[in-house]
């Protein structure tokens, strides 16, 4: 191919020479002195033009055709391969749009097993919260009645000690109306302040 071209090349500055030295005689004869010429300087023209046609071809035209051809195969296998990564590409979507399909059926069936199982804790959840809240209750009832019973025992016992206080009290004198007033209000202080302590 190289060698065509070189022939070719060669042949086409072949016929330029002659043509512009048949051209430059024409015009000798018109008067023109821009292609006034003789056999001496085509000559010298045809011999610069060999060297420069074997310069360019030794220098030049060998790289640029390497270069064309090594840029020739790049696109070459570029296209097949991007043929290739496009045929594995579309095989890998359709794979890929398979197991999507498979992950959104099974990613449905844990959210529907997600849902059973979640009713099942709520309910579980609110039995026991229940239960626990009729235990509270029923414990708070307990206290409370405990609580009741151990305060009217103590108001029981309050009583009873003041009445038995003040029944001695009354027995060891004799009491006015004035002392009785004043007897029954000292009973009625002290157990403001039992009620009021703590204990």
């Amino acid at each position: 191919m190289a060698l065509k071209t070189h022939k070719a090349l060669f042949a086409m500055a072949s016929v330029f020479l002659f043509a512009s030295s048949a051209l430059a005689s024409n015009q000798e004869q018109v008067g023109d002195p821009l292609f006034v010429g003789d056999i001496a300087d085509f000559v010298w023209t045809l011999l610069i033009f060999i060297m420069t046609l074997w310069v360019l071809r030794r220098f030049a035209w060998r790289p640029l055709l390497d270069i064309l051809q090594r840029r020739e195969n790049l696109i070459r296998d570029s296209l097949e391969t991007a043929v290739r990564n496009q045929e594995a590409a579309a095989a890998q979507l359709q794979e890929y749009e398979q197991k999507l399909s498979q992950a959104r059926q099974e990613a449905s069936a844990l959210v529907e097993e997600g849902r059973r199982d979640a009713e099942v804790v709520r309910r579980r959840v609110d039995e026991e919260a229940r239960r626990n809240a009729e235990a509270l209750f029923e414990r708070a009832q307990r206290e409370i009645r405990l609580a009741r019973d151990s305060a009217l025992r103590d108001l029981y016992d309050q009583s009873a000690h003041l009445a038995t206080d003040l029944a001695g009290q009354i027995l060891l004198r004799r009491l006015s109306e004035e002392d009785h007033h004043r007897l029954v209000e000292e009973a009625l202080q002290q157990m403001d302040g039992q009620s009021d302590s703590p204990y």
